[in-house]
């Protein structure tokens, strides 16, 4: 009786994950992995 509930849940998320990861990759969220990692290291002027 449980598995009824829990094999539909579980496709469930993972049909959801599944979409989230081909939107993530269709908006090009992962075009450019060197920029973000610099980005962190650039210090900016504070203004006073």
């Amino acid at each position: 009786m449980t598995l009824l509930h829990l094999i539909p849940t579980a496709l469930v998320i993972g049909a959801a994950a599944l979409a989230a990861l081909l939107w993530s990759l269709g908006n090009g969220q992962y075009e450019d992995l060197e920029g973000a990692a610099e980005r962190v290291l650039i210090e900016e002027e504070r203004p006073e």
